[in-house]
């Protein structure tokens, strides 16, 4: 054996479960295709969005709780900043698709939070144009996440407790054996115990054919705009926001640098062939709406793109997550298909993929993210064959 457990990818998932795994054990290594923080990943964009809000699904109440407590234990044992505590604003029509599921699932959950009027928001956040039948709700406890700064101090941390990390390595194939799991780059091989694989938007050419069913990869694009004045965009000043109202939908964050906005269409993510030829210039289209969309919802920023990118991701077809072992007792364990809404979660779920691979501990309650729920449906259609090669050893290739 060369270790006890591989973490394939250290992007936003695969950082944190090395951190998590290097506390326990001290027999870790880390493959990097590039190097972790890298700008082409899902964790390029300056930041993501952390709030405690979420519409549907009760279940990743608890994972959030969990996380935010994480994220101040990676800023402790780094030393860096990494969540900006600014708060969240959720804005929608009153009787809209999206405020009132939202609130039903924040009073299930107990949530911290505070309804805001149109006159309330008028007053507190005047940087948002609101239609006359929106209104807003406010989480104390959200924020910006600094996605570059979470995931390298994560690795960092983890290198500190023991952990190996090899970057420039892209992993060809990974195989399971009776005995553990063989990890491939290029003329090199390595075997493990288990293996986490958590790549992202390349994570579909190590998956069996029950996973590639129902997964793709689709690009996310980001946006960026001038304030006309910066100080009222500051994050003591401007939370971060989730905005749905109509025909338009937008989310951003504060200024991180002073000057800019990230101030993004929601929910424009769209099939893309490879991760590694993500179109990363806006179509005129996508352009055309950002702008209109910025022109009526924040005025105080010049309706002109400045900055705009775009990465892959994962998704899965019920944009729910995989977390967990191919099949049972499997060596082989996902941490993938976070479908662009993973990264406020990944110290949590990290936490998750590290202790149950490792064995140190098992988590209930997270059926809706465990991949056996495709590979049920794959076997009803008979097609379960070709997930699985002769003897029962599992390819993930």
């Amino acid at each position: 054996m060369d270790g006890q457990l591989a973490v394939i990818g250290l992007g936003s998932i695969g950082s944190m479960a090395l951190w998590q795994a290097s506390r326990s054990s001290g027999s870790v290594v880390g493959f990097e295709a590039q190097s972790p923080g890298h700008a082409r990943s899902a964790v390029g964009g300056d930041t993501r969005l952390f709030r405690m809000l979420y519409r549907g699904t009760p279940s990743y109440y608890p994972i959030l709780e969990r996380s935010r407590r994480l994220w101040a234990e990676l800023e402790a044992d780094s030393g860096q900043h990494v969540l900006t505590r600014c708060g969240g604003l959720s804005i929608g029509t009153v009787d809209g698709p999206y405020l009132p599921h939202l609130l039903d699932t924040t009073r299930i959950n107990g949530a911290d939070h505070e309804i805001l009027s149109r006159e309330q928001m008028a007053e507190r956040y005047p940087q948002h144009n609101l239609r006359p039948d929106d209104h807003a709700v406010f989480d104390p406890h959200a924020g910006a996440l600094r996605t570059d700064r979470a995931v390298t101090a994560a690795v960092a941390a983890a290198q500190a407790n023991g952990a190996t990390v090899l970057t420039n390595t892209p992993i060809d194939d990974i195989r399971e054996t009776d005995d553990g799991v063989v990890v491939t780059s290029g003329d090199n091989s390595w075997t493990f115990e288990k293996v986490i694989v958590s790549s992202g938007g390349w994570s579909r050419r190590l998956m069996p054919a029950y996973l590639k069913a129902v997964t793709e990869t689709r690009r996310i694009f980001l946006s960026w705009f001038v304030a006309r004045d910066a100080s009222e965009f500051s994050p003591d000043r401007f939370p971060i926001f989730i905005r749905i109202s109509g025909d338009r939908s937008m989310y951003g964050a504060p200024s991180v640098d002073g000057v800019t906005v990230k101030a993004t269409l929601d929910g424009r993510g769209a099939p893309t062939p490879q991760a590694d030829t993500v179109p990363r210039d806006l179509t005129a289209d996508e352009i055309a709406e950002t702008t209109e969309t910025v022109t009526e919802f924040l005025p105080g920023l010049f309706p002109n793109i400045v900055r705009s990118d775009a990465f892959p991701d994962l998704f899965t077809a019920d944009k729910h997550s995989l977390l967990g072992p191919l099949r049972e007792n499997s060596r082989i364990y996902c941490a993938t298909g976070f479908s662009g809404a993973g990264f406020k979660m990944a110290s949590g779920f990290g936490e998750i993929a590290a202790g149950e691979a490792l064995g140190t501990r098992t988590f209930e309650g997270l059926d809706f993210v465990r991949p056996q729920r495709f590979r049920t449906a794959h076997a009803l259609q008979g097609q379960d064959a070709a997930a699985d090669a002769p003897g029962g050893r599992q390819h993930a290739s």
